[in-house]
């Protein structure tokens, strides 16, 4: 099987689990261009950068027609990750393969646990701590910088819990917030992209795209936990041969 066919089931896999999960999808992103496409960890990471930014945008234009996007408090809790999303982007690069790989196990084993926990969307009035948004903010950049990942799964709790928003508008809120990291961190690895099979990443970005309206349609007919669970239990999966991977390796 071609390399942009396993590309467009991939993407298509991934595109369903972001439309229909509204998050944490993207964590597979990395391991697929790794394991399925053959891609380096780096290039990998750089890669999912690429796809993370272009599903992200799309996602958040239809939620933006839907009036789920706090643009003003997004492009806040943006702005305090642009920096360390930068500085993982150019630290990536440095970072051995077996790092990287490690590091993204142990967030993949984050997406999971957090995937398995009840969400809230309670009406309670949170107090906003402007240096506590301003870290959650950072360390949501750093990770997206290093790792290639949306971190949806981070920042849509980040959002509830440190500033008080409902689900739905988190919801579309993290994709404003992925979208400007994933950009800030592409800048800084734009020396780095000239060597990326760009003939892989269209398919497998496009199949993604298209997935998550699937998606989307998806989650309106099965049961959100039951779904949650399940692509918990494969991301637990995967974890478990990339440590496996770091440490034979």
């Amino acid at each position: 099987m071609s390399a942009v066919v396993f590309a467009l089931i991939a993407g298509a896999v991934i595109g369903l689990a972001l439309g229909a999960l509204g998050g944490g999808g993207s964590v597979l992103t990395v391991p697929a261009l790794i394991y399925l496409l053959g891609f380096t960890p780096v290039a990998a990471t750089t890669a999912g950068l690429v796809i993370v930014t272009v599903t992200s945008a799309t996602a958040l234009s239809g939620h933006a027609r839907d009036g789920h996007v706090r643009w003003r408090t997004g492009l806040l809790f943006a702005a305090a990750g642009i920096g360390p999303a930068m500085l993982g982007g150019a630290l990536a690069g440095r970072l051995p393969a077996a790092a990287l790989t490690v590091a993204f196990a142990a967030v993949a084993v984050a997406a999971a646990v957090r995937m398995l926990m009840p969400r809230s969307d309670s009406d309670s009035t949170v107090h906003v701590r402007p240096g506590r948004a301003a870290a959650a903010g950072a360390g949501l950049g750093a990770v997206t910088g290093v790792l290639g990942v949306g971190g949806g799964f981070l920042a849509v709790p980040a959002l509830v819990n440190v500033l008080g928003m409902r689900m739905r508008s988190a919801v579309g809120t993290s994709l404003l917030v992925i979208t400007v990291n994933s950009l800030a961190a592409l800048a800084m690895r734009a020396g780095t992209a000239d060597g990326l099979d760009w003939s892989v990443i269209g398919p497998f970005a496009g199949a993604a795209v298209l997935g998550a309206w699937d998606g989307k349609r998806l989650s309106a007919k099965l049961s959100g936990p039951t779904l949650q669970r399940a692509f918990a239990l494969v991301l637990l999966a995967v974890a478990g041969f990339m440590l496996v991977d770091a440490v034979a390796g």
